[in-house]
């Protein structure tokens, strides 16, 4: 396992703070769209166009803005696309409320397609990790690495009931953006500052009341269900990465080691004390991770 000292995940921190406060560090992404399955799906491209593809995937009511500290790490090794999946963010929302993980993926194959892609390497969290196993245990031929963080192939009632809950709880919006960004520090403790404001500033929006919204499609809670998605899963032929946060419940030990009697090639690590989205809390030690099982990976590998 891979660990960094207290002083350094405080530079860390401080790395990704300037980078997203200065907004010079690092190259800005291109804002994209596709028409996929008859909705305009938003992408943003990190480039580098001709590089491995990279397909970065977020997790629910998020946005592929919640990328932007760790896209640049990548963008000179691959071509990095971060997807606003449907519903959220920039991208259409479905006038049907389809919102299952299997409508997701089917947005993922059209873009795919569209832009002749190949050899990818899926990175998704919550949610989105959800449609990068099942996206590679479809298309085994596309997929050279797959990165899942803090989810496996199930998702027991107790956290739909959860999310529900949550979502019911948001449906009044914000007075203002400073209030949203309130909420989210009580919902992401571990989280920085200006982390969660750049996703309180590209995952919302203002009405003509001025009241604040985030970027969503109400009716995505109707595909937030209990799932279960072995079946796809034990399909995965790539190599392929659970990065899991210790403090998070969601990927209990059995289902650990179910991942590794039906997956060869799978590792799995555990961040000590981090939440479900161990990509914000400790980003350096993330990417350090999975720079170590990239390493190991080669295109067509």
């Amino acid at each position: 396992m891979i660990t960094c000292s207290p002083v350094w995940n405080v530079l860390a921190v401080l790395i990704v703070t300037l980078a997203l406060s200065a907004g010079v560090a690092h190259p800005q992404p291109a804002d994209r769209f596709a028409t996929v399955n008859g909705l305009r799906i938003h992408y943003l491209d990190w480039g580098t166009n001709g590089k491995q593809p990279l397909i970065l995937l977020h997790g629910i009511a998020r946005v592929a803005h919640t990328f932007d500290h760790l896209a640049p790490h990548f963008s000179k090794r691959y071509h990095v696309i971060a997807v606003d999946m449907r519903g959220h963010g920039d991208s259409d929302w479905d006038s049907q409320g389809a919102y299952l993980v299997e409508d997701y993926i089917k947005d993922i194959e059209g873009l795919v397609v569209q832009l002749d892609l190949r050899d990818i390497v899926l990175w998704g969290n919550s949610t989105g990790g959800r449609v990068a196993q099942v996206f590679a245990g479809s298309n085994p031929g596309l997929v050279s690495a797959v990165i899942v963080e803090d989810v496996g192939p199930e998702r027991p009632r107790e956290i739909s009931d959860r999310r529900a809950t949550r979502m019911s709880r948001e449906e009044k919006g914000w007075a203002s953006l400073e209030e949203l960004l309130a909420q989210m520090k009580k919902d992401y403790p571990r989280t920085s500052e200006p982390l969660l404001r750049n996703f309180a500033e590209y995952g919302s929006k203002q009405s003509a009341d001025g009241r604040i919204w985030l970027k969503r499609d109400p009716a995505i809670g109707k595909g937030f269900v209990p799932t279960e998605l072995w079946r796809t899963v034990r399909q995965i032929k790539a190599p392929i990465i659970y990065i899991l946060g210790g403090a998070s419940t969601i990927v209990p030990a059995e289902t650990q080691e179910q991942l590794r009697q039906a997956l060869p090639k799978v590792q799995i690590v555990t961040m000590p004390g981090l939440g479900h989205y161990p990509s914000d809390e400790k980003p350096e030690d993330f990417l350090a991770i999975v720079d170590k099982f990239l390493a190991g990976t080669k295109p067509g590998k």
